[in-house]
């Protein structure tokens, strides 16, 4: 026989598993704010651009041929920032505690689409630190990338800054905990229908039907305590009636 769960179904399940669902969508909550708020140090971001040209021509303008080969160059100083020729120095320079390889990892260099304008992004839990590195860095490279690819035109557009209240990149707690709920929501449901799944007692007189496949005859209803009680005590004082009756005849 084909079973078939119809939405009814579906929503009673729901239902009666409501408190399991809410509870987990709660806790999953919970624990990701407190891991967000007390345990996930907070990173702070600071950027600054650099445009890099090649040398000027005489006529004081640059042709075509010249704004193309400083785009297909770009990837290229992207490279160099990261690499160990510019960050030893950065290191150096502002005497870091870490390796030039954790300083690489802080690092972020990217590009707009056909520009000549790359970014430089520092993330450190330390705001101004994360300021100091990105222009460290942009001031090491305009110096050295002179006598590594004969580039002599390279200016800073805009230095590292830090506002009066710096907000952290990361972790989002609102975000965090907005997913936490989705996610816990989806255990929740998954769990109420596992547990109904798994639960193969006899609560009606329909899982009997469906067990045996007969139809049902009759069902004997339910009789609460209370009338139980009440049905003990009418036929007692019956019986002590009747008594008194036959004791009196």
């Amino acid at each position: 026989m084909e079973e078939t769960i119809s939405l009814k179904e579906l929503f009673e399940t729901l239902k009666k598993r409501l408190s399991l669902i809410l509870s987990i969508t709660l806790v999953a909550a919970i624990v990701s704010g407190m891991i967000s708020y007390f345990f996930l140090t907070p990173i702070y971001q600071a950027s600054t651009q650099i445009l890099v040209n090649q040398k000027k021509s005489d006529q004081g303008v640059y042709n075509p041929s010249e704004v193309q080969t400083n785009l297909q160059l770009i990837n290229t100083y992207n490279v160099i920032i990261k690499s160990p020729a510019i960050l030893d120095k950065v290191v150096e320079e502002l005497k870091l505690d870490m390796t030039v390889s954790q300083l690489n990892e802080k690092i972020t260099v990217a590009s707009e689409k056909d520009s000549q304008v790359v970014n430089v992004s520092v993330q450190d839990p330390d705001p101004d630190q994360a300021a100091l590195i990105a222009n460290k860095t942009a001031e090491v490279f305009k110096k050295e990338i002179v006598s590594i690819m004969n580039v002599d035109n390279v200016s800073i557009l805009a230095k590292a800054s830090v506002s009066e209240n710096p907000s952290p990149i990361k972790p989002r707690p609102l975000i965090n905990i907005a997913i936490a709920l989705v996610v816990g929501l989806m255990a929740g449901v998954g769990l109420a229908f596992l547990f109904e799944y798994l639960d193969n007692t006899i609560k009606n007189e329909q899982d009997v039907e469906k067990l045996l496949e007969l139809p049902i005859l009759g069902v004997v209803s339910p009789i609460e305590d209370q009338k139980l009680e009440e049905l003990k005590a009418r036929r007692a004082a019956k019986n002590k009636t009747v008594r008194g009756e036959s004791l009196g005849s």
